[in-house]
């Protein structure tokens, strides 16, 4: 699912329905006007259906679910004619009958414009939000220098784009760099501290000589914006890879974050990375994190996952087999990778309850 990065105009309609919420089924939308023709038609063809012509007044509160303003005072019209017309036999309702129907039938209309109004205001709200979560983490590009990339990111708070993940791949002095990261907690509460990250590390990948230096400009950020909050408790784990100008070797550091895993020869392993401590412990400087170098051979990717995918959970508690689902999702196309995992994830029954992120690199290797 490539849906805050490797964006698809497909993928942006689904989003964009998602942010604005559910619309209502099918069948709530034609329930009212099923409704009416039935009870008509029915009082139509024998006088003994006229007992039914209660089932009218469950028509306007219906149609607020559904419809705007002008279309159910439509349906609330239509149900007061029924009411009234001697061939549907429903022409004698007592004068309370018909002022309470007629009550709830304006009710419904200032409803249901209330509603309208209401719904119109949240799109605006959201379409400014997803502009600026758009902003903090734009679009992937399809190819950073030598380097294809795809990748998939699902916030765990609905209505959002971004959560407490984050990624990013950028070109620079130094090679083409990438970064995927999880910051402590979820949702927009963990927007503020993916923000200063980002800023981190496209601002070191490009003046910093090593990996090691850009995780430690990135720790002290959040050792900075943590310095004066009483429990903070402010720190996210992260993993940075640095690719070689032939793409043939790649360097991984990473900071209380799984490694990245290995699609080689239709198998998958995770890389042998000697973990250091999350960043903004301010630990560092003092104990800093152990560079791994790779050799890549023609053909191999690699993917890396977040928190959210190695931790779900089936209904008998086991985590998700990472490295073994991939071994056999490894014939799969690097663009429909993501997308493949995810499936996976939900069609082996496995819980996501945290942000889940994916991030596949795949270096060419083919002479230019």
């Amino acid at each position: 699912m490539r849906s805050l990065r490797g964006w698809s105009p497909g993928r942006a309609r689904e989003r964009r329905g998602w942010l604005r919420g559910a619309p209502p089924p099918l069948w709530v939308r034609v329930l009212p006007v099923l409704l009416l023709i039935a009870v008509t038609l029915a009082t139509l063809v024998t006088p003994h259906a006229s007992d039914l012509g209660f089932l009218l007044g469950a028509i306007p509160p219906l149609a607020v679910l559904s419809y705007g303003p002008l279309a159910t005072a439509a349906l609330c019209a239509l149900v007061i004619v029924s009411l009234l017309v001697p061939p549907t036999h429903l022409d004698r309702p007592g004068d309370t009958d018909l002022l309470t129907i007629a009550f709830v039938a304006v009710l419904s209309v200032f409803v249901s414009y209330v509603r309208s109004h209401r719904d119109a205001q949240l799109d605006t709200e959201r379409g400014i939000g997803e502009a600026v979560q758009r902003a903090v983490m734009p679009p992937l590009p399809e190819r950073v220098g030598d380097l294809r990339c795809v990748g998939f990111s699902r916030a765990a708070q609905d209505g959002t784009l971004l959560g407490g993940d984050f990624f990013d791949v950028r070109e620079g002095p130094y090679g083409v760099r990438a970064v995927m990261g999880d910051v402590q907690g979820h949702g927009l509460s963990a927007v503020r501290t993916v923000v200063a990250l980002l800023g981190a590390f496209r601002e070191a990948a490009l003046d910093q000589r090593t990996l090691e230096a850009v995780a430690a400009r990135m720790d002290r950020r959040l050792v900075a914006d943590s310095s004066g909050v009483r429990h903070a408790e402010l720190f996210a784990t992260a993993v940075l890879l640095e690719f070689s100008a032939d793409t043939r070797t790649v360097r991984v550091v990473a900071c209380g974050h799984p490694p990245p895993v290995l699609l080689r020869a239709g198998g998958a392993r995770e890389l042998t990375v000697a973990p250091g401590p999350p960043l903004g412990l301010g630990l560092l400087g003092i104990e800093p994190p152990k560079e791994a170098t790779v050799t890549l051979d023609p053909g191999d990717r690699l993917l890396i996952a977040t928190d959210g995918l190695w931790e779900a959970r089936d209904a008998s508690g086991r985590f998700y087999p990472m490295p073994e689902r991939l071994a056999a999702l490894a014939d799969t196309g690097t663009a429909a990778l993501p997308d493949a995992l995810w499936e996976d994830v939900r069609h082996l029954g496995h819980r996501v309850d945290d942000d889940a992120s994916v991030l596949v690199l795949a270096p060419d290797q083919s002479p230019r």
